[in-house]
């Protein structure tokens, strides 16, 4: 319809009021098929990487292959530099560094590489009725009676009695067994169907099935337990006291798979949050020489609150700033005052089977692109970073001007809905941060689902913002 053809209410309309679209219909063949091109790579990697360690050991030789190297501090950098800090092999810090000076702020990019899990007990390895379990304590915020009865993998390190590091990942390929949290059949789960949902499964209930053969020795007892045992030492040269200082972790095994007839969908463990640092990675490998110093930010711990010497809450990103603020005679202060950031993490679309906890006028959709949020928290904007009108302004400007597909968006009803992100840990060191990440569906699940199309914008987005002049 040309624009004469148009009515006056037709046209007053598309003069003042929003008309998001799905971007199915946005963008071309030619874009629909990069998105589908982009998310094979990225498939690969969120196959391969199911923890923060296995994200930080896959993006180091990356990052080193397209010229990163390692930070010192009090080396001087010139612009166009390129640097990484390695924060104990759990979080991950890359900068650029630009042609102004930090006095002038940096752009700071931040997501986690931490997802919900089941993590081993210290002292996890036990037998009951002739069967070996391992004791766990989940991490972060689960659906408990989601993790039970589906093919577990084992992934983590262990710190052996003479030092050596033990690097496990047993229940990915093929050939190799899997593990699982038993469920009670429907015959004789009258009680369990009589609790509330959420004690379905309690958390002393989420146990590990990991074999039922007994040691061939009559004098013993626990004969499966000490089989396991047995086990662990000829292939691993493990014995039980090395699992007190192991971090070994129970994830949904197998890779990430395309879901839907027409492939328009990623179904995966993990996404949250590396579908934001996917698209945070893969966009400061693509900047060439920026006017702003660009940090992207790989946190641990967010899952738990961020705490730790890992975590957003702690400290490694003021000091990283500073000494680099240093270099340039100005004090970190000054540079995080005058930076900005976007939080990258994931937000909840609307589930049409459950649609009823959605303000669906400010609500997330698939295929929408991602989804800017001035605020999350819950019941009364507790505890959150609550953006500016002016940060908001710039995002919005400058994803508009990328020709980013882009939804505004919150995380539920205002008395049913929250969440929380890195981004109030960040704003406290004085950034004008906001929340820019990925819409999903069966967030926190074992097996989480995101759209092509809203995938490849996160990496579009932050390309825009690393870039901005």
């Amino acid at each position: 319809m040309s624009e004469k053809e148009k009515s006056a209410g037709q046209l007053l309309k598309e003069k003042l009021l929003r008309d998001p679209k799905n971007a199915g219909l946005r963008l071309s063949d030619k874009e629909l098929a990069e998105a589908d091109a982009y998310c094979e790579d990225y498939k690969k990697m969120l196959s391969a990487c199911k923890t923060e360690r296995e994200f930080v050991d896959w993006a180091v030789p990356v990052l080193e292959k397209h010229g990163f190297v390692p930070f010192e501090a009090g080396r001087e950098y010139p612009a166009g530099s390129k640097v990484y800090v390695n924060n104990r092999g759990k979080a991950l810090m890359a900068a650029i560094i630009g042609k102004k000076p930090l006095s002038e702020g940096a752009r700071i990019a931040a997501a986690h590489i931490d997802s919900p899990r089941l993590d081993l007990k210290p002292s996890p390895l036990y037998e009951e009725t002739q069967l070996a379990l391992f004791k766990t304590h989940y991490y972060g915020g689960i659906k408990k009676y989601q993790w039970t009865a589906i093919p577990l993998a084992l992934h983590g390190v262990v710190l052996k009695k003479s030092g050596e590091k033990l690097t496990v990942a047993i229940g990915e390929r093929e050939d190799e067994p899997v593990f699982c949290v038993t469920d009670l059949l429907p015959h004789l789960a009258q009680e369990q169907e009589a609790r509330k949902l959420a004690d379905g499964v309690k958390g002393e209930e989420l146990n590990i099935l990991v074999g039922s053969r007994p040691f061939r020795d009559d004098e013993v007892s626990e004969k499966v337990k000490l089989n396991i045992a047995n086990i662990l030492f000829e292939k691993y040269g493990m014995v039980e006291e090395d699992f007190l200082s192991a971090e070994l972790t129970m994830v949904p095994a197998g890779p990430a798979r395309d879901v839907g007839l027409d492939r328009s969908l990623i179904g995966s463990y993990g996404h949250d949050d590396r579908v934001c640092a996917y698209g945070e990675f893969t966009a400061l490998l693509a900047v060439g020489a920026p006017e702003y110093t660009d940090v992207a930010i790989f946190a641990d711990k967010e899952e738990t609150g961020s705490d730790g010497n890992t975590g957003m809450n702690g400290k490694y990103l003021a000091y990283f700033i500073e000494d680099l603020a240093q270099q340039q005679g100005v004090t970190g202060r000054a540079a995080l005052s005058a930076s900005v950031c976007i939080s990258a993490d994931v937000n909840a679309a609307v589930d049409p089977t459950f649609d009823d906890v959605s303000e669906k006028r400010n609500a997330a959709y698939l295929n929408y692109g991602i989804v800017v949020t001035k605020y999350t928290g819950s019941r009364g904007k507790y505890s959150t970073n609550d953006a500016s009108a002016e940060m908001y302004w710039r995002v919005r400007t400058l994803l508009n001007s990328a020709g980013v597909v882009w939804q505004a968006g919150d995380m539920g009803k205002v008395d049913i809905g929250g969440g929380g992100t890195v981004a109030k840990y960040i704003s406290r060191l004085g950034v004008d941060t906001i929340d820019v990440g990925v819409p999903l569906l069966s967030m926190h699940s074992p097996f989480e689902i995101a759209a092509k199309a809203d995938i490849i914008q996160m990496h579009r987005a932050s390309l825009a913002f690393f870039e901005d002049k």
